[in-house]
């Protein structure tokens, strides 16, 4: 079989990491459209060995990029296509089609109660999301919290599958050595009390609400943000009006994998914090807090379906924290008054393996490779 996923831009974030660690374990011949921004995940499939393409879409209207597109799969090839994120998915799907390929799948990785990938779910991106999702055979959902989103949205449910997001456990596991080196590189003190935050600077993420929260512990409480993104300035102007920029840490966009970018990748960082705190109170999956199970670390979160949607005993140590700074000051003064816990990953962790995600969306290219396909759009190929 041979694939190509068609993702909006190929910068650091979730779904371009998550589909980056993918292809690494599927059994597949794969190849990779980006319609904007060839960034940093880019240079990191190509370091893989997948072919990347870039389709220089210059803005959610340029519909000149279609017939681009549709030449593209037409000429490659390919057996199945894969769409990843809003704008890829409604452009991807007709392409595919128009080109031929009846075996559509679209990966639904944002979806919230009240916004998609920062836009707001008003009916004109509904109508456009459903328009097009007719045009696929199947649309994975990374929970059955998304799922249920789906439905109540209008897809059948027949047509969705959960394939929930994965993770590297092997790469996630604690190393005391790691946790050491990285702690002196960032200039921590020995006895700083490491609150991590993981996730894009924006402002869905509530990452004010950590920085703001420092302001009421004790000032051997550090906060480590991991990640990039349009408040990182805002965010930096926050600390330093609340008076503990001496405090927070700013590492930047930091990759899932390794791919010799300076400094030390997310697994490292993971092992240097004492606990993980995810104030963002609309997720579609929640996968920081699946890495900071996986580096064995206490979580505190405000959503996150991954554990949500899993029995209690699966991830003991993840508690839920619903509010603002002075709520989740008690629960991390708490936390740290529980004392060190061992750093092994739960059940959870265990749940969300990346072998396990890939051998699930196999499945689910078996299913709609073989399966009846929708009614084409007009002018569509019937080859």
């Amino acid at each position: 079989m041979k694939a190509l996923h068609i993702i909006t831009g190929l910068g650091i974030g979730g779904a371009e990491q998550q589909l980056r660690l993918l292809l690494r374990h599927l059994p597949v011949d794969c190849e990779v459209v980006t319609l904007t921004n060839p960034g940093a995940v880019a240079d990191g499939l190509t370091a893989d060995g997948v072919r990347v393409h870039h389709l220089g879409m210059t803005g959610n209207r340029d519909l000149a990029a279609l017939p681009r597109l549709v030449k593209l799969i037409r000429t490659g090839g390919y057996d199945l296509v894969h769409t990843h994120l809003y704008r890829a998915c409604v452009y991807g799907r007709l392409a595919a089609r128009l080109a031929g390929v009846k075996a559509v799948v679209a990966t639904e990785h944002s979806l919230g109660d009240s916004q998609m990938e920062g836009r707001s779910l008003n009916s004109g991106v509904r109508a456009l999301y459903l328009a097009s999702e007719r045009l696929g055979r199947s649309t994975v959902a990374v929970s059955p919290t998304v799922a249920e989103r789906l439905k109540q949205w209008g897809v059948p449910a027949p047509r969705i599958e959960v394939v929930p997001n994965g993770i590297d456990l092997p790469r996630f596991r604690f190393d005391p050595a790691q946790r050491l080196r990285t702690r002196q590189r960032l200039g921590l003190p020995e006895d700083a009390y490491v609150v991590g935050g993981i996730g894009r600077l924006a402002a869905g993420k509530r990452f004010d609400v950590l920085i703001r929260t420092l302001t009421q512990l004790p000032s051997d409480y550090w906060l480590l943000l991991v990640g990039g993104g349009p408040e990182e300035n805002l965010l930096r102007r926050t600390a330093h009006d609340c008076g503990v920029a001496d405090r927070v840490l700013f590492t930047g966009e930091r990759p899932y994998v390794p791919d010799g970018t300076p400094g030390p990748d997310l697994p490292s960082l993971t092992s240097a914090m004492d606990l993980l705190a995810s104030p963002s109170s609309e997720e579609a999956f929640g996968l920081a807090v699946v890495e900071g199970l996986a580096a064995g670390l206490p979580v505190l979160y405000a959503s996150c379906p991954a554990v949500e949607d899993l029995p209690p005993q699966a991830a003991a140590d993840a508690l839920r924290v619903q509010g603002g700074p002075e709520v989740f000051a008690r629960a991390l003064a708490a936390a740290r008054a529980r004392g060190p816990r061992p750093r092994t990953a739960p059940d959870a962790a265990h749940h969300y393996c990346i072998t396990r995600s890939a051998a699930q969306l196999m499945d689910v290219y078996a299913a709609v490779s073989t399966s009846s396909p929708s009614p084409a759009p007009q002018g569509a190929s019937s080859s």
